[in-house]
């Protein structure tokens, strides 16, 4: 017996993202700009070459070098670099992308995130990426937000649950990145799931989940588990 055709979903293509500028209480992400950029982020970056590890440049050994990168990166139409900037510096200290991007479908990515060891597991760095989420399920409509990463990386695996992505499976061989192998790890978020998401994030981004010396009282985890 065959199997029922689904319903017709009435969609309609969305807009590609263009660059933009994202603000929240602790961060905001602007487009990514080398003359605006680079001299901060080479400050937060350099001398931490372990951060590059996992990407497929880098890491640099002069800002005239990461400045170039950077250009590369602006004129790459298959991206849209955003600056993260928390608010308590007022500087450039990490990046992300949005990337394979099929608005026919959808379907985007969210990738290439880079943070410096001054911005990581800060409530800036859940903002941002909040904010980026937020961005393309509430203002620009898609379907399926992506967390893709080389399966050996654990940490990144492990912040994409925390921010509620799911895991999809591993893609085997999937890339050579840097002359070596890349299995894939796949990750999702889709627009069904984004609500309750964004309930969490908000809870946990408020000010009074906070103590005076910025620690979290409940896990970004502990709200998505709670009921509504």
């Amino acid at each position: 017996m065959l199997a029922p055709t689904p319903e017709p979903l009435g969609w309609k293509p969305v807009a590609l993202p263009r660059p933009v500028t994202l603000s929240g209480r602790t961060v905001t992400l602007e487009p990514l700009i080398a003359a605006r950029h680079a001299a901060a982020l080479w400050e937060a970056l350099r001398g931490h070459d372990e951060l590059w590890t996992w990407l497929p440049h880098g890491p640099f050994t002069s800002e005239s070098e990461l400045r170039r990168h950077i250009e590369e990166r602006q004129a790459d139409t298959g991206f849209v670099f955003l600056a993260i900037v928390p608010a308590v510096t007022g500087l450039a200290e990490g990046w992300a992308s949005y990337m394979r991007m099929e608005p026919a479908h959808g379907v985007i990515e969210v990738g290439y995130v880079l943070f410096a060891p001054t911005l990581q597991r800060t409530a800036a760095a859940t903002e941002a990426m909040f904010l980026m989420a937020s961005h393309v399920f509430d203002q620009l409509g898609y379907r399926r937000y992506e967390w893709k990463c080389n399966a050996e990386n654990l940490p990144s695996r492990r912040a994409a649950e925390r921010l509620g992505f799911t895991f999809e499976g591993i893609f085997r061989q999937h890339m050579v990145v840097k002359g070596r192998n890349r299995d894939t790890a796949w990750f999702s978020m889709l627009d069904s799931e984004w609500p309750a998401r964004k309930r969490a994030f908000a809870a946990w981004l408020a000010s009074e989940n906070f103590d005076e010396e910025g620690r979290q009282r409940r896990s970004l985890g502990q709200f998505r588990a709670a009921r509504p």
